[in-house]
Formats: C-alpha cells, structure tokens, sequence
C-alpha cells in the first residue's frame, strides 16, 4: 500500500478523526501517528484542521492545537459558527471540506500519495479529481463503528482504505493515558449543545 520512494501528505479532518476514534474506544497519539507514517515513506506535510469557538475563554482544544502546530503539523483553523435552531437548542456549525480539499489539490502536484483522515463522502469528488493527476489517496476511518464512520461512495473511490481500528497499535492510546490538564476544561458536551460539520 505504501511505497517508501513516495512523498506523503496527511489530511486530517480533526472532528471526524476525533468522532470516529472516540466511538472506537481510543485516543489519537499524534507524535505516534506522525512517526507512523514518517517510516512509511517521505512525509511531507502533515495538516489538520479543525473549527473553534473563537468567544470561550478557554477552549478543551486549544492545548492540543498548540502541541500540534509545534510538533510537525500545519493547523488549519476557522472560527466555527454559533447559532440557535428552531427549537431553541444551542448549535455549532464549523465545516473545514474547503480548506483541506484546497490544500490537497495544491499539494497534489508534489506528493504521490495523499492520506485523508475522514469518512465524510463529500470528499469522494476531491479523492476523485486527485486520481485524475495521477496521484494515490488513501482513506482512514472506520466500519468497525456502529453506524460505520465512512461513507460508502468514498471507501470505494479511494485507493486503499485503511480501517482506523487496525491502527489502534500503532497510533491509539488509552483515554485513561490522557495527560492531566492544568486549566480548567470547558466542556461542549452540554445536552443542548450539537456539533455540525456539513
């Protein structure tokens, strides 16, 4: 699958890793990820991306980003939109599609292989268009969830899928070895409160 002469890039859409990585029981080791696929081939960039709250004095993302942009990745982020739905509750909106498919469709023209870490199928037409200049993409995410994390159309696009759960070794950790936070954390997981990212 992976071709140690390639130059990578890494796609990370962080909702959908997160989302999909959660309902498997496990955390993302970032710097056992980047190592991961730093042995699989010539890693050229690594981005995740992700939305924020931009009003809340502290936010529980916020130290992971940081870590994040000084340890080898390039973040991308955006405020997310806040707004009330008809029925009153709470909702957050904060889709990174354009961004990253942006992003992968620049770095197309360098790398050979493009590894996306989301299972939402509105990237089926990127993975697409990214064959077309020749280029291979791999998808990560899951059907080993309940429902399955990646959408049928985009498993079957892409050029390999590789199903999250059989990275657990190799890039998880045990939400029990969180390191201890020293800010108080916020929490979004209100009942009221919903995340949208389409």
């Amino acid at each position: 699958m992976f071709d140690s002469r390639e130059k990578i890039a890494l796609f990370i859409d962080g909702a959908n890793l997160y989302a999909a990585s959660k309902s498997l029981g496990f955390d993302i080791d970032y710097r056992r990820l980047l190592s991961s696929f730093q042995s699989k081939g010539y890693l050229l960039r690594a981005y995740y991306y992700t939305a924020l709250i931009e009003d809340q004095e502290y936010s529980s993302i916020r130290p992971l980003i940081d870590w994040l942009d000084y340890n080898g990745y390039k973040v991308v982020t955006k405020p997310a939109k806040e707004f009330t739905d008809s029925s009153g509750r709470r909702k957050i909106k904060g889709n990174m599609d354009i961004e990253l498919a942006i992003d992968a469709m620049e770095q197309a023209e360098v790398v050979d292989h493009l590894v996306i870490f989301s299972g939402d199928g509105d990237f089926t037409t990127l993975v697409e268009a990214l064959q077309r200049k020749g280029r291979k993409v791999s998808v990560v995410s899951s059907l080993a969830t309940q429902p399955p994390m990646i959408a049928d159309d985009l498993r079957r696009q892409a050029d390999h899928f590789i199903d999250l759960v059989s990275l657990k070794k190799e890039v998880g950790r045990d939400p029990s070895e969180r390191p201890q936070r020293q800010a108080p954390v916020q929490s979004n997981d209100d009942e009221d409160d919903e995340f949208y990212d389409d």
